[in-house]
């Protein structure tokens, strides 16, 4: 850092502007009683374990749920991942998918 006197230091902030705007969260679900929840998944921490497991108890507490696996949609990481993501809204609209949990790892 470079010192202006003895005791004045130039200072960056750590945060970067903002890249996006915020925009209003989409309404929440009342139930998922018969609805169509997609998984995504990054391939990068324990996704195939979470997925079965989060599966059954969904299925154990809610009628009539239907899962589309995160392998429809392929990897939201990687060399692929704009490709997969700029396909996302589509996808959405012609599975008639209800909702949607991502899961990523680090």
């Amino acid at each position: 850092m470079a010192r202006r006197n003895s005791s004045d230091y130039a200072v960056v902030w750590p945060r970067s502007a903002k890249a996006v705007d915020i925009k209003p969260l989409s309404p929440r679900l009342d139930t998922i009683d018969g609805k169509t929840i997609a998984f995504l998944w990054d391939d990068l921490f324990r996704g195939d374990e979470i997925w079965p497991i989060l599966k059954q108890e969904l299925s154990s507490r809610y009628n009539d749920v239907n899962f589309i696996d995160h392998d429809a949609f392929g990897s939201t990481h990687g060399d692929e991942e704009h490709r997969v993501l700029a396909e996302l809204p589509e996808k959405i609209r012609s599975m008639k998918i209800d909702a949607v949990v991502s899961g990523m790892g680090c």
